[in-house]
């Protein structure tokens, strides 16, 4: 009698470990089926900017260490030549250059006052004669292109938006697919921490589906947490909490959005060197006068910059509005590595210096992650895991979809069928699933509108609540 109680308790305890797994496997499913096609445009997207410093120094090649047919006039002349061709744009900086026979590259910022539409332009200039080689819009470069569509999918606040809805259900997936992925009944190593290449079939897929997402979930996840704070909706909560107190007397080096990033063009517009045809427009000699003093002093200010010792690249910054410093910033994707220090516009000493080192600690902590987030905090080992990352990415999406492919049934989505009544998971599953939805608005609020969704499909679309799997339609294998 005692074994007959036991094998009943034991076969109720098993279904409902079934069930429960059944639902986890449904809402990873769900968590893939929304996330894959991010997957991929992020991967590959992510992928090129991984190389950004290499591509954009093979795409400037022709302009590097040029045969010159004279010695290079003075940077001072170089900058008057780049803003010659840009008579209407404000100067901003000027890239400092280890060989003199590089073409000088001087950036210009174009738009209008109480305009939103600001441009970042670069003109190449030849050192000897101030040809102009090249007049080129930023945000065509191809690493710049990849940026926007990693951020906002080019499009905006909806990019945004959908972008942090996919990092979110990320999460959901990775998590769900450890708990799949946890062994129960295994013996072995094999397609728990390597797969069985040599089965074929299912096994074959199932095992590399499964053991490509155990190993790839931390770097999955890190990238996804160091990712946040760019965010819409997560991002500005964090930024307020990164205000309280003295940090919000930094100003931080990320944008949260749309609007924020307008708002930093429209600052950094404000604080470049006023275009000629403004002061021709206001007929202020004095102010022009002391444009015209911005443009030359980068004959002195360079050999000074050289000898800081920063990371390139090194970008020199004239005083734009009265009383401004001349600044010289390393723009390096490693942002341990940023300085930034000002000197006197007039006698050139140093005046200060700011950078990771001074920054508040939150910022720093960020700092470190999107360095590596961005394959440049230890070189190129660092670009090395990012690319083995973005591959293992790639084979996730293809294996779920042939997984998913060779077990749809017909007439159906081919999620894992509900069971009736819906199980309840473990309680340490619940807490995790509560625990992101707080640390996650975004993901909160989403899986309430889906379980409501969920709940309104079953019970007045019997159709698409079989179609969906909401219903039981049969047995389904485990993936």
């Amino acid at each position: 009698m005692n074994m007959i109680v036991r094998n009943l308790v034991g076969s109720q305890d098993a279904s409902v470990r079934s069930a429960a797994y059944r639902t986890i496997w449904r809402w990873h499913f769900y968590a893939g089926l929304f996330c894959l096609p991010f997957v991929v445009v992020l991967s590959l997207s992510g992928a090129v900017y991984l190389f950004k410093p290499q591509i954009d120094a093979w795409l400037d090649r022709p302009y590097d260490h040029m045969a010159l047919n004279g010695a290079p006039q003075s940077l001072d002349a170089q900058v008057a030549a780049a803003q010659a061709a840009l008579p209407d744009a404000r100067l901003t900086a000027l890239e400092l250059r280890a060989d003199p026979a590089d073409a000088a590259r001087v950036t210009f910022m174009t738009g209008r006052r109480g305009s939103e539409d600001f441009a970042i332009q670069r003109v190449l200039v030849r050192p000897d004669t101030l040809e102009i080689l090249a007049v080129q819009d930023d945000k065509y470069r191809p690493s710049r292109l990849a940026g926007a569509i990693h951020g906002d999918l080019l499009l905006g606040t909806p990019g945004h938006v959908l972008l942090e809805l996919a990092g979110a259900w990320a999460i959901i997936m990775i998590v769900s697919g450890l708990y799949l992925w946890w062994p129960r009944d295994a013996k072995g190593l094999a397609g728990v921490a390597y797969p069985r290449l040599a089965e074929g079939g299912r096994i074959f897929w199932r095992d590399l589906h499964a053991v490509t997402g155990l190993w790839v979930s931390f770097f999955a996840l890190f990238l996804l947490v160091t990712a946040l704070p760019w965010t819409l909706v997560w991002g500005e909560s964090f930024r307020y909490v990164r205000n309280i107190g003295e940090t919000m007397l930094v100003h931080p080096d990320w944008t949260t959005g749309p609007a924020d990033a307008r708002e930093q063009r429209k600052e950094q517009f404000q604080q470049a060197t006023p275009a000629p045809s403004e002061h021709a427009e206001h007929h202020a000699h004095h102010a022009a006068a002391g444009a015209a003093a911005t443009r030359v002093g980068f004959d002195r200010i360079a050999p000074i910059a050289a000898g800081l010792g920063l990371a390139e690249p090194v970008m020199i910054s004239p005083p734009g509005p009265e009383g401004a410093a001349w600044k010289v910033q390393s723009r390096t994707q490693n942002r341990p590595l940023r300085r930034t220090i000002e000197f006197d516009p007039a006698s050139f000493e140093q005046l200060r210096e700011t950078g990771f080192a001074t920054s508040p600690l939150i910022d720093r902590i960020f700092g470190i992650g999107v360095a590596a987030h961005e394959g440049q905090l230890f070189g190129w080992l660092n670009q090395l895991l990012g690319l083995l990352t973005v591959v293992a990415y790639l084979l996730l999406v293809v294996s779920s979809v042939v997984l998913w492919w060779r077990r749809r049934p017909r007439g159906a989505l081919g999620a894992p069928p509900a069971f009736s009544p819906e199980p309840r998971l473990a309680p340490f599953m619940l807490s995790l699933i509560l625990a992101l939805g707080l640390f996650l608005p975004t993901l909160g609020l989403s899986l309430l509108a889906v379980l409501a969704a969920e709940t309104v499909i079953r019970r007045a679309f019997p159709g698409a609540s079989r179609w969906l799997g909401l219903r039981p339609i049969g047995a389904a294998r485990q993936p």
